[in-house]
């Protein structure tokens, strides 16, 4: 009972208007973790919370080595890591047998791998767009896909399981210089949103969509970087000044553009906590409240000045 204790004291302390109370399944023991792109940033964070917090982690990546150090301070019992690419399916499908063999279950999956591209979408050659949809589109749906026949299949019968897939604030607005990349956030919001909806309740696998913010990772560090399109080689230009607003993020400085003040050992935290809630939420921007908020005062805004076009266009039996 320690272990419930602590978990409800923590959703106690940020959760102080409700009455915390821990599902059945997730206070026997240890809670085990399968994450992905755990070798920096937001997946790295996610691990290094789930260990500190007691919890079992399976953190994948494609570089096993990366994670030696750490590695080094956990048994087998607490920690593997697992090479895994996720444009490999099969790398995916090994990875979930291996957790499965070593802890028997997986009951939070954080789909978070993914890669970033700076260009102009007239300027992206197709190759490259490809490649960036292989990694965050069908390597997450990849990972959802396995996510969800796992815990209906291999995890006890009607325990079930939670799972994050992690997406950007660019998903929720489009973001000049990283058209390509919005839209591969765009797509794997939407696909997970509607997996979230097709899933048989009775399962009990709970889908959260997590939109975030600019958070200090090396993101934009190891984005892959198109030269600017000669047309929009115009300083003036929105797309060139998000351009520059996100390269001057790699001095340590900060454009109004792009400001890159969240904390991802903290977004890991409150996913942790988020992780608890017996009815998690379908969506959650992170780190991106005001953008979220304008997105949907805009599309609201819109929505109703030109609602009166929508008048009369039913077929004409449905006009009487």
């Amino acid at each position: 009972m320690e272990d419930e204790d602590r978990k409800n004291a923590q959703l106690a302390a940020h959760f102080p208007h409700v009455t915390p109370k821990i599902p059945p399944n997730m206070t026997a023991a240890p809670r085990v973790w399968f994450i992905t792109g755990s070798s920096s940033g937001l997946g790295l964070d996610m691990t290094r919370d789930v260990l500190a917090k007691g919890d079992i982690a399976v953190a994948t990546l494609r570089k096993p080595e990366v994670l030696s150090d750490l590695a080094a301070q956990y048994p087998p019992d607490r920690l593997i890591v697992l090479k895994v690419d996720v444009t490999i399916l099969q790398d995916i499908l090994d990875a979930f047998k291996r957790a499965k063999e070593a802890f028997g279950r997986v009951d939070v999956v954080v789909s978070n791998a993914g890669t970033a591209l700076l260009s102009e979408v007239e300027g992206t050659p197709d190759d490259v767009a490809r490649a960036l949809f292989e990694v965050n589109f069908w390597g997450s749906t990849h990972v959802l896909q396995e996510a969800v026949r796992f815990m209906r299949e291999e995890n006890p019968h009607g325990e079930g399981g939670r799972i994050f897939q992690i997406t950007s604030g660019t998903e929720l607005v489009g973001y000049p210089a990283c058209g390509f990349y919005s839209a591969t956030k765009h797509a794997i919001g939407g696909l997970a949103e509607t997996l979230a909806k097709e899933v048989d309740p009775d399962w009990n696998i709970k889908i959260t969509i997590i939109s975030l913010g600019a958070f200090g990772t090396n993101a934009v560090g190891a984005m892959v970087k198109v030269p600017v399109h000669p047309a929009y080689d115009n300083p003036e230009l929105l797309v060139a000044k998000s351009r520059n607003s996100i390269l001057t993020s790699l001095t340590g400085s900060f454009d109004p553009m792009y400001e890159v003040k969240g904390d991802a050992a903290k977004a890991a935290g409150a996913i942790y906590r988020m992780s608890l809630l017996p009815s998690p939420p379908l969506r959650v921007p992170l780190g991106c409240v005001d953008l979220a908020r304008a997105a949907a005062k805009s599309f609201l805004d819109e929505v109703e000045q030109y609602a009166s076009w929508s008048v009369g266009l039913d077929k004409d039996e449905y006009l009487k």
